[in-house]
Order: C-alpha cells, then structure tokens, then sequence
C-alpha cells in the first residue's frame, strides 16, 4: 500500500508506483483529498492498475479500511506531511489512509517531505518521535532545493532509495533501529586536495557519497556523528557536526581531535598519499620548455595514526580502493586490516572510474571477528547499513 499526502512531492510518487510494479509487487494507492489536488486519481489508478479511493465510505461491503491493513505486507507513505504525521501521531482515523494504518501489522515506512521549518519544528519532531516508539520506519528527508528558491532539510529521498528501503524492510535486511544510540560516531569523507599553487592541486575522484550516506545511516541509528569532510560534491547530511577540511594533514588534526571522545571511527575519506614539497605563491607559468620536476613527499597514514593511540572499546573502520580482481581485492583488504590496525575494512575495485560519484556501490569487508568476507552492494545507504552492521556487531550491541 502506498500512501501519499498533500505535499507537492506527491508527483514523485508515481515513479515509486511505477517502480514497485515493474519489480512485479501489487500497488494499492491511497491518497489523501489533498494529494488529488497534486495528481489526480486516474493517474494513480493507470500507474496501479486499481481503484484509487480516500473514504472509507467506498466499498463498503469489503470494509477496505481493514482489508488493506491486512492484505498489505509494506505500507509506504511517501510524501508524509507534517499533517500526514500529525494525525497518524494521534491515532486519528478520518480517512481512508489514516484508517487502514491504524489496521495495518507489517512493516510501515514513512518518508517525510515538508519545509525545513516545519521539518525542525519540536512539534514535528515529537511526533516522528513518538511514530518511532511504536515501530513506525522513518526515512529522514534531504537536504536539497524545496519549494521556490529555498533550499534545506525537507525533500523528499529518491524514490528508487525509498523504494529499496521499503523492500528491504519487508525482507528483513536494512535496520532502522536506533542500534547506535548513545554512540559517538566519527566518519571522514570526500577527497582531500594537496595544492601545487593558488590554482592548482593534487587531488583524487573521491565525491564522499558513501561517507555521507554512512553519516546519513549512523545518524538515523541513533548515533551522534561528526563527519569531517573534504570538498564533498554532495550537500552534507542535516543533524551532524560538519568539519571541514582542505589537505591530509587538515584532515589529520581534526580526526586526531575527534577521536579521543569517539566509540567508533570510519576513515571513509579518499586521503592523498603524497602532497608537493613546494607550493608556489605565484601560479606556475606555461613556458615552452618541458615542466618543472614535481618533488613529493608523504602525507601521514590517518587511519594507522588512529589505530595506533586507540583506547579500549573503540572500533576502527577502512576502507581501500583498489584496481583489482576479485582474488587480488580480497588479498589486499586482508593485508590493509593487519597493517593499519583497523577492525573492519572495506574494500572495492575501482577500475575504470568504478564507484567514484556513483550512487551504487559493491564491496566486500572483511573484520577481525570473521573468517569469511561480507559482499554487500546495492545504493550506497544500504551498503552503509551493512557496514554499520558489523560495527553493531563489534560494539557488542547485536542480538
């Protein structure tokens, strides 16, 4: 069942629709009288290919409120309005949508779309709050360009995001428990870039998606998260401490800061191994002679720097990007998780420009606790749950 409220991301509900039923899943549609304001009920009954209502006064000898809570085994409601939440908060029944999620026993996913401040308002937060107690899945909005020239917290996910989650929900692998609760977690990400001279540098094609999809995910887990970040090329996640950085050893002393206050450390940033032993001041010219040699030295190993003064009770996350084979990524990830001193390591192959800026991922990750490697691939927000999965695991917070 997919629920839809008036917001005006309604529109990119269809696609979610769309994109369950090309999976092969049966769609029921039950807007609210002000999502038909937004896309009207012939749109939702040729994308479904069911009767759309909002009454419970509509077929009335099946009792429609009841029977969809019964028949559903996913229950989405995407846009949910800070209306929509309201009532649901409430457990008020005044429509056909509020009513079949009173009804409804499987898993209920709610993706929250509205202004940021109505999205920050204690109202609303109370009750996400309360929805959460009672077992309710809540997808956080993103940050991005709402409605006009604003921009903040408060639009709703990729529908293909929301719709992996749903399905994900429902098969028992993604995890939206507040697991990390109480738990400082630290993640860098992004690429950091060495300088040569005021216009140029030394740099690498990291976007930081999966370090922030990792910041995203701890976050929703209950986590308090500080993400120190070098030139992201996606907008940091709303409700984390953001540090930003330029260089290595930018990115050094701040996570050398962090970590001491951190239970769990992800060092999932692309970090230059060698930085130029001259910065010119001046732009370095174009003559007609060969280029100037370029002197190198090494930058400090951030993770292994880490690992080396850790307390007790900390967990240390990799990560290694390799142009490997399959065998030769597994012989490598293995060999990083000893010398760096890590817990966790993931590591995937980046041949041909593979992962860089994309929102999918595959990786395996091997840990101190298992014999085996983990494959995990999928968006890189469910990649991150699996990582985030085994770190559950060495915290000793599972089962």
């Amino acid at each position: 069942m997919l629920g839809v409220s008036g917001g005006i991301a309604a529109y990119k509900a269809c696609f979610i629709v769309r994109q369950l039923r090309e999976s092969g899943h049966e769609v029921v549609v039950v807007p609210t009288e002000a999502a038909l304001r937004f896309v009207g009920a012939p749109t939702w009954e040729a994308l479904s290919g069911r009767p759309v209502s909002t009454s419970v006064w509509s077929d009335v000898p099946t009792v429609a409120h009841v029977e969809l809570g019964r028949w559903a085994e996913l229950v989405i409601v995407a846009p949910a309005t800070a209306d929509l939440l309201a009532r649901a908060s409430a457990g008020i029944a005044d429509d056909l949508l509020t009513t079949s999620l009173l009804t409804a026993t499987c898993p209920v996913l709610m993706c929250p779309a509205m202004h940021t401040e109505m999205w920050q308002h204690p109202a609303t937060q109370a009750n996400v709050s309360t929805l959460q107690r009672r077992g309710v899945h809540i997808l956080p909005p993103d940050s991005g360009r709402l409605t006009g020239a604003d921009s903040g917290p408060g639009r709703l996910p990729d529908p293909g995001t929301i719709v992996e989650l749903g399905l994900s929900l429902v098969a028992g692998t993604a995890s939206m428990a507040a697991d990390l609760s109480q738990t400082h977690v630290l993640i860098s990400a992004g690429g950091t870039r060495e300088p040569l001279d005021p216009v140029r540098f030394l740099g690498n094609r990291s976007s930081g998606r999966q370090g922030v999809a990792l910041a995203e995910r701890a976050r929703d887990r209950g986590a308090r998260v500080t993400l120190v970040a070098a030139h992201l090329e996606v907008p940091a996640p709303d409700g984390v401490s953001v540090i930003e950085v330029g260089t290595a050893e930018q990115m050094n002393v701040q996570m050398q800061a962090q970590a001491e206050s951190a239970d769990v450390i992800v060092m999932a940033a692309a970090v230059a191994d060698f930085r130029p032993v001259d910065v010119q001041e001046a732009k370095i010219k174009k003559s007609g002679g060969d280029p100037p040699p370029l002197a190198l030295t090494r930058n400090p190993d951030v993770l292994a720097g880490l690992t080396a003064i850790r307390r007790p009770g900390q967990v240390f996350v990799g990560f290694a990007a390799e142009t490997a084979d399959a065998d030769q990524l597994l012989v490598a990830a293995r060999k990083k998780l000893v010398d760096k001193g890590c817990d966790i390591l993931v590591a995937n192959d980046v041949s041909e420009g593979k992962v860089f800026g994309d929102s999918t991922n595959e990786a395996i990750i091997v840990d101190t606790q298992s014999v085996e490697p983990r494959s995990t691939g999928g968006s890189k927000s469910a990649v991150a749950d699996t990582i985030l999965d085994v770190v559950v695991e060495h915290l000793g917070l599972s089962g």
